[in-house]
């Protein structure tokens, strides 16, 4: 009788240790008559493949898939609570000296979401010149005020910062962002600083520093804060403060650009332009504590599962004595730093003028750009505004970075001139039907008193 190598008929051969029992296979042996088999017990060694053990291994499982790709991102690691309510601009568009200076970042409050019908420009595809709608979302952003300038060094280990100088006057709202508790302090911050422009030996020491910058200095930074005070929705008072990359120019220009704009508005139509497309950077709408199938979308267990069923049947082997950092567990969800990519710009709407309103040239009805209503949990846009295609990051009323997008857009999403045919307007809380007051007055008529 023949034994083949990856086969043992149990019975006849002792078997090594390590190998499995597989199930039911056919005995061979060799004669005269040729080969003959019987049913016996099929013993397989795991580190060999067999094309028959491999076949009778998944006759014991019917549905069972062997791959799949894992649940969740190891990407976003670790998922935690934020540091900074803010959103932290982590890197800059490249400098081009060959261009004039501009500012590359702008700060702003997220008011809501809207949507709106336009005619999509794309030659070729089967929406050419057929209308589309689209949802958008409205940041309001009043102007930004540049309070201070900063120069840093290029070093090994990255930039570091050479000198700030800050301007003469600051207003409250900045300076709260200097205090834990601005009721009960002395409220004398940058009180000295303020001097140093009355003197002569004062304003001496400020164009040295300006000049030590022009000199040692390879990136320029403003200082610009928020105006907090017309967000009549928020019950903040503290302004939010950042850092914006001057880029364009040299850098004896980049800082003459930046002290020009001291104690200076600075509006969002400034900084960016229509059909621009732009980064958003903020923190996501807090969850709290969240389990494995809403934290990580893992696979519910079986429904008789014993001691619940939401959770992570396996969390790893016996050694190493640790569960891995890619098994998914329970913890914080939401309220995580995220930068979302190119988000196209429908409109900039100005305070005061026609843009503000959502007038367009197919929809001639005079109506303001806030829903009837005002937008949920958030109220009126009665500043500066930016729509936005899509959605963004976190909840109503909180603060999100635009910056300009790193990379060179080409493609024709980007270069798509976006002509509104319509902004909807209707109330946003239920089921909203009328575009404005009048018109809902029109078709209820007169109500009784």
């Amino acid at each position: 009788m023949t034994i083949r190598r990856r086969f043992a008929v149990s019975g006849e051969l002792r078997p090594r240790q390590g190998w499995r029992r597989v199930g039911k296979g056919r005995r061979v042996c060799h004669g005269s008559n040729g080969t003959h088999g019987g049913d016996q017990d099929v013993l397989w060694w795991p580190g060999q493949r067999h094309e028959g053990a491999e076949k009778l291994r998944r006759r014991k499982m019917s549905h069972r898939k062997f791959e799949h790709p894992r649940h969740g991102s190891l990407g976003f690691l670790p998922r935690k609570r934020a540091a900074r309510h803010r959103g932290k601009v982590k890197a800059f568009p490249k400098d081009d000296p060959s261009k004039p200076c501009k500012l590359t970042a702008f700060l702003g409050y997220k008011a809501g979401m809207t949507h709106i019908v336009r005619d999509v420009e794309k030659p070729g595809s089967k929406l050419h010149k057929k209308e589309t709608c689209e949802a958008v979302t409205i940041i309001e952003a009043p102007p930004m005020v540049v309070v201070g300038v900063v120069g840093y060094v290029k070093t090994p280990r990255g930039l570091r910062s050479l000198n700030t100088v800050w301007a003469q006057h600051l207003s409250e709202e900045v300076k709260r962002r200097f205090y834990k508790n601005w009721c009960k302090s002395k409220k004398k911050a940058f009180a000295k600083y303020s001097k140093n422009y009355e003197s002569e030996e004062g304003k001496k020491s400020i164009e040295s520093q300006f000049e030590k910058l022009i000199k040692y200095a390879t990136v320029i930074r403003v200082l610009a804060h928020t105006q907090i005070r017309k967000m009549k929705g928020l019950k903040q008072k503290k302004a939010h403060l950042m850092e914006i990359q001057v880029n364009g120019g040299t850098i004896a220009q980049k800082v003459e650009f930046a002290k020009s704009f001291f104690e200076k508005q600075i509006p969002i139509d400034a900084v960016f332009q229509k059909d621009e497309m732009i980064d958003i950077i903020g923190v996501t709408k807090g969850k709290g504590y969240e389990g494995v199938v809403t934290r990580w979308g893992v696979t519910r267990l079986p429904r008789k599962t014993h001691r619940g069923l939401r959770k992570v049947a396996c969390i790893g082997a016996w050694h190493p004595a640790r569960v891995s950092f890619t098994v998914a567990r329970a913890g914080q969800n939401g309220y995580h730093h995220r930068t979302e990519m190119n988000k196209k710009i429908y409109k900039l709407g100005k305070a005061g003028q026609e843009s503000h309103t959502a007038v367009t040239e197919f929809d001639r009805t005079e109506k303001d750009i806030t829903p009837i209503g005002g937008f949920p949990h958030y109220g009126v846009v009665k500043d500066d505004y930016i729509l936005i295609k899509g959605c963004c990051v976190g909840p109503k009323k909180r603060v999100v970075t635009l910056r300009q997008s790193l990379l060179k857009q080409t493609s024709r999403l980007a270069l798509e001139d976006i002509k509104l045919k319509f902004i909807d307007t209707s109330s946003k809380f239920g089921h909203g039907r009328f575009q404005t007051t009048q018109e809902k007055q029109k078709y209820y008529g007169r109500l009784k008193a």
